[in-house]
Parts: C-alpha cells; structure tokens; sequence
C-alpha cells in the first residue's frame, strides 16, 4: 500500500464519523483529488468506504486481504511479521525470499513474513506443485537462525505445531499433523510447510520456512485428484474464515515456540509435536525412493527421523519419503 493512501485509511480508521474530502487534504496536504484517487485505491483493495457531498468519506468495513496494515492491526509478537511484504500475486513467495536474503544481509531480514494472495509456481515437497490459489494463506517466513545446524528441522516442527494450534484455538478443529509436515483435519490436508535453507559447512546463511494454509479455498475450483485428499477451513467451518485473524495467530504461536528452540527446551517441542501427531502408533506405508513398506510409527528421534517397526518386526529409520496413514 503506498503511503498516501495509507495516511488516507488512518484517518478514516481514527474518525469519529465522516469527514470531507478537504479535511483530509488539508492535514495530508494534497489537493481533494489526489485524496479522490487514494479512495479509489482503497476501495481496490477492498475496503468498504461510503461518501457523499454533504457528509464526505466514512470507512464501514474493512478488507478481507492480508495487508500487512491490516495483519499488524492484530499481530503480537516480538519480531516475526514486525517486517513484510506484501504481493497481490507471485510466483513464490520463498523465491521472493531466497532473492531478498541472497541480495541483502539475512540478519536484516530475520522474521521477515512475505505474504501473496496468490502463488503462480508453488512448489512443495520433492519439487511438487502446489496450489496455491486465491482464498488461501500463502507466505514464507525468513529466518537467521542461531542454531545447530543438526536442529534446523525443529523448525518445521515448531511452524507444523504453531499451524495445527492456531486451527484449534481459532476454530475448535482437531487439526493434527502428519509427518513430516502436513497439516490434517480427518483424513484430509489443510495446510502444509516446507523449509528451504542456504548452508555452507556448518555456517547457516539463512532460513526459508514456506508455509500454506487452505483457508477460504473453494474446493470445486479444485482438479479432481485434489478434492479428494485436501479440505479447506470454510469446507470445515462452513463460511469464510478470518484470515488475517489466522494468520497473526499462527506467526504468534510460531515465534514462541522458535524462542524455545533458540532457548535449546527441543524436549518441550517434541513432547508438543508428538501431542499433535496423527501418525505415530498408528500403521502406514512408507515410500522412499528406493522401497516401500508398511509398520507402525512408533516415534520420531532427535533427528525428526520417524521410527517404523515394520511388518517382520525390524525397526527402520526414515529420514525422508511419504507417508500414508492405513
């Protein structure tokens, strides 16, 4: 949003009651129709604004976009989300982020949120597309991590733990969490994360953690093959979810949990992911590149490595493959 018109929207946003088109101008000071384009502007990006020639403009609704105005409205953290960018559409909000930590200095950027209310070439595991169409949440957190390099995917973790809560807390869903990052609600995904690093030796340049949540997706615009393993959270509420009310409660709950892991509490993380897991002591199939195999999963190790005591009794270590529930 550039900044007239958000001097525009703070002082429709302070007013009692409506206020004429030269008020406005005369404390910004710019013409009346420079204030004129900026309501038009406004109104774009959806925010409801009554005028008329007596009384002038009034603001009597918000918008249901994720501007970054609107998101720290609500947000309470202490540094996730307090920097942003913000794209109508874009190719990959991580591809954004790896282009501004590789351009600049990553300690600049650490808790920078990149935010897109649409993604042309999402990509997920394994090199996967993923949909990423309007109506979802869609961003990437940019991270300087001061940890281990062994411990950097407790962060996926801590994102997987701060998603499946904010579900819970804002919607009274039992949102669960399938190794080694998905999101579920029943037998279907809602959201997903992907973390992305630059290391080099033991030296970790910086940190990606891409995640996507199905809030008010429509599921008929959906292929096929899709509507049968994805949900959304209006399928499940039954209405249009608040996604910037979501949002800063999944970067809260986010951020308290990456202070605990930069605090070195890993048991109290994977003692909350375990709490939330719908996979382990339950039966899956394991495919990895070069077998598959069905067994119970019977734990996750100091690796995020999930523990598989397979059919003939042996126990497997699985580093990195899919995961299906039986």
């Amino acid at each position: 949003m550039k900044d007239t018109a958000l001097n525009v929207l703070r002082i429709l946003e302070e007013a009692d009651g409506p206020l004429s088109g030269e008020i406005i101008a005369e404390r910004l000071g710019i013409t009346r129709s420079a204030i004129w384009k900026q309501i038009r502007e406004l109104r774009k990006m959806g925010y409801n604004i009554t005028s008329s020639q007596t009384a002038g403009y009034q603001l009597t609704g918000s918008t249901s976009m994720l501007l970054p105005h609107e998101v720290h409205k609500r947000l309470r953290t202490k540094f996730i989300g307090k920097q942003m960018r913000y794209f109508d559409r874009t190719a990959s909000t991580t591809w954004v982020g790896k282009k501004l930590a590789d351009e600049g200095n990553p300690e600049d950027l650490h808790g920078m949120v990149i935010l897109a209310e649409e993604q042309t070439g999402g990509v997920g595991r394994l090199g996967r597309s993923w949909a990423s169409p309007a109506g979802g949440i869609w961003c990437t957190i940019v991270l300087k991590p001061n940890l281990p390099l062994e411990r950097l995917f407790m962060i996926t973790m801590a994102g997987s733990i701060a998603v499946a809560r904010a579900i819970r807390k804002e919607y009274d869903i039992g949102a669960l969490i399938k190794w080694p990052n998905d999101i579920f609600i029943g037998d279907k995904k809602v959201a997903g994360l992907l973390l992305e690093l630059s290391a080099e030796a033991d030296t970790i340049h910086y940190c990606l953690l891409g995640i996507g949540i199905d809030a008010n997706i429509l599921l008929d615009e959906l292929s096929p093959s899709l509507k049968e393993t994805v949900t959304s959270l209006k399928a499940e509420t039954g209405g249009d979810v608040d996604r910037v009310a979501l949002l800063a409660r999944v970067l809260k709950e986010f951020e308290q949990r990456y202070l605990l892991l930069e605090s070195e509490e890993y048991e109290t993380i994977i003692r909350e992911w375990k709490s939330l897991s719908l996979t382990l002591d339950h039966r899956v199939q394991i495919k990895t590149m070069r077998k598959t195999f069905d067994g119970e999963a019977i734990d996750i190790d100091d690796h995020g490595a999930l523990i598989i005591r397979k059919d003939n009794g042996r126990i497997e270590r699985v580093i990195a493959g899919d995961c299906y529930q039986l």
